[in-house]
């Protein structure tokens, strides 16, 4: 059984790029993921210089959190999204490779895309913030 999640995009407000201006979860209980990095299981920043192998690795980690709940990417009710870069380009490439991958669903729903001057780790490009529906 999944959560009862209802995505809208109002027709009073813009059109979007794949995600949805509200997400409705009208029961069940809801996870909080910590910001997804780009580390390998030993703590290490994977993809040196490369947005596209840290967006990667984040996919990566974020699918086994999701895993350990249970839960899959269309279980996600709300993303944000933060790139090291002032460069709108950059934070494109960052948005087509995770709407892309296999983590792809969790961002049809309420999306935030920011780009920022800095990130926890030093030489971090990326980190993904995940809110989750669980399914009963």
């Amino acid at each position: 059984m999944t959560a009862n999640i209802t995505r809208i995009n109002p027709e009073q407000l813009h059109e979007t790029p794949g995600y949805h201006h509200i997400t409705v979860v009208e029961t069940g209980r809801t996870a909080y993921l910590a910001g997804q990095c780009p580390l390998d299981r030993g703590g290490s920043l994977v993809g040196s210089g490369s947005l596209e192998l840290q967006v990667d690795q984040v996919v990566a980690n974020a699918l086994a959190a999701l895993a350990a709940v249970g839960a899959e990417p269309q279980h996600v009710v709300r993303s944000v999204i933060y790139v090291r870069s002032a460069d709108r380009d950059e934070l494109g490439v960052a948005w087509r490779r995770l709407t892309g991958s296999a983590l792809g669903p969790a961002f049809t729903t309420a999306s935030t895309l920011l780009g920022v001057a800095q990130l926890g780790f030093t030489g971090q490009l990326v980190e993904v913030d995940l809110t989750v529906a669980l399914p009963d």
